[in-house]
């Protein structure tokens, strides 16, 4: 008998989701972990990168609190030291929940390097402990290296930082979001190699903390994933705010001094610069961990550096899954998570629904927060869709006046012959919290009428997705 019904690789948010489902469906579950429990994102990641935003959002709200007719005695500044040890100290909260989630769904950690031997099992090593990411205790009398058999095993390795060529990061000069996070000092000035998520995020906060801000961006817009709409209105407010961007644009060769580097910058026209500052920061995507855990010994079939899956995360070999970054993009937690679920419940045989990737909503946390769920505009006529499309503006939503966070978007396409929403679009005040509104509405096929016809508290922010959705048919009422 094998020793377990299901092992997982990882124990970030695909992997522990994946274990605690496991056990909750009766299986006998392991998870591998070679560095900490809760992965990437809430260690070095999405929770400990909210905490610093969130530190830079109340030094913004200080420094104009004369705005809402406030008056602060004294000195008001942010002390580095103490915003990254909040931060880090919210990541080993994460992490300690993680281990009571373990004990409490009696999932076994087994501790180290796993890499997979054969269908149905793997051997695991003592980790090779990467600089950046020291490993926690591990707890006394915790599984650890050997060989171990399971009837399934999934593999939710996660991702690291992309490196470019010629333009690597060396966590001194040139940062990866690792070092990003736990700056020694406050640099003065900040070059920023691209602008998707990761980027902007910490453009927005070393910004925010007073640094002089560049981003460099290789396509037209920033954050270029999103409705060009949207992104056109971000990078205004960016600038607005005294960041410097740079689109059409990559960097081609950095110089390096003693406590500064140099970029040469080249747009597509051919014309080139030179911009030299303290610290650059490498923000060029992620990478999935396909290397050196066994995939090519059982002929695992992967796809520009993530495994290939089917609808419900099985491999082209027998018993051996993937979700999250590792099974690629969206290269999100809560699509691991998601990922998870549907894994575990097919092996048990429940049938679960396959994922839409159109309903996946896209969150940064930047300032203004940028959010979006299902096709662009752009992408709703190339896919052949007669559309229309409704904006309101947060300049007009009393709640936003009040909070003193009137700039902002919302942008809603919906198919003009069937009523359906195609997407939601949104830049302005707490949108990663109301686009998920937008999400159950695409999930349960709601069309404009129901949503028209939907009662908004007032006064809400929440009350722009409303509008414009009345807007798109021509029925706005507060502008």
């Amino acid at each position: 008998m094998a020793d377990y019904d299901i092992i997982v690789i990882g124990s970030g948010p695909g992997g522990y989701i994946a274990a605690i489902r496991a056990a909750q469906l009766g299986f006998k579950t392991a998870i591998v972990e070679r560095e900490h429990l809760a992965g990437i994102c809430s260690n070095w990641g999405c929770i400990p990168t909210k905490a610093l935003l969130r530190s830079a959002e109340i030094l913004h709200y200080g420094e104009h609190a004369k705005d809402y007719g406030l008056v602060l005695e004294g000195s008001f500044k942010a002390d580095l030291e103490a915003v990254v040890k909040r931060s880090r100290g919210i990541a080993v909260r994460m992490n300690n929940g993680v281990q009571f989630l373990m004990k409490k769904n009696k999932v076994d950690v087994i501790w180290g390097e796993a890499k997979l031997a054969k269908p149905g099992t793997i051997t695991v090593a003592p980790t090779k402990k990467p600089a950046m990411q020291p490993q926690g205790p591990i707890p006394k009398g915790a599984k650890g290296e050997g060989s171990y058999t399971a009837d399934h095993i999934i593999v939710a390795t996660g991702a690291r930082p992309r490196a470019l060529p010629g333009l690597e990061p060396d966590g001194k000069l040139i940062w990866t979001y690792f070092e990003s996070m736990v700056p020694a000092k406050m640099p003065k000035s900040l070059l920023v190699m691209g602008s998707g998520a990761i980027g902007i995020e910490f453009a927005s906060f070393y910004r925010t903390m007073g640094v002089d801000v560049t981003v460099v961006e290789v396509l037209p817009q920033v954050v270029p994933v999103e409705d060009a709409e949207i992104g056109a209105f971000a990078r205004k407010a960016f600038e607005k705010q005294g960041m410097k961007i740079i689109t059409s644009a990559k960097v081609t060769k950095v110089e390096k001094s003693a406590d500064s580097v140099t970029a040469h910058i080249e747009d597509e026209k051919g014309g080139k610069q030179t911009i030299t500052a303290d610290r650059m920061i490498s923000a060029v995507g992620v990478v999935g961990n396909i290397e050196n855990i066994g995939l090519e010994t059982l002929g695992v079939k992967t796809d520009r550096g993530c495994i290939v899956i089917d609808d419900f995360c099985r491999t082209n070999v027998k018993g051996i899954y993937a979700i999250g970054d590792v099974a690629g993009p969206p290269m999100l937690a809560h699509k691991a998570e998601h990922e998870a679920v549907i894994c575990v419940e097919a092996i048990k045989g429940l049938h679960p629904h396959p994922m839409d990737k159109l309903m996946i909503p896209g969150c940064t946390y930047c300032h203004p927060q940028i959010a979006s769920v299902g096709l662009t505009e752009a992408k709703a006529k190339a896919a052949g869709h007669e559309i229309k499309v409704g904006r309101f503006n947060f300049v007009a939503n009393g709640k936003a006046v009040a909070l003193g966070e009137d700039s902002g978007l919302a942008k809603t396409i919906f198919d003009a012959k069937t009523g359906k929403l195609l997407g939601a679009h949104l830049v302005g005040p707490e949108v990663t919290e109301l686009i998920q509104g937008f999400v159950v509405a695409m999930n349960l096929e709601t069309t404009e009428e129901e949503l028209m016809h939907t009662i908004f508290p007032h006064p809400t922010l929440s009350e722009v997705m409303k509008e414009s959705v009345l807007d798109a048919y021509g029925k706005v009422l507060n502008a």
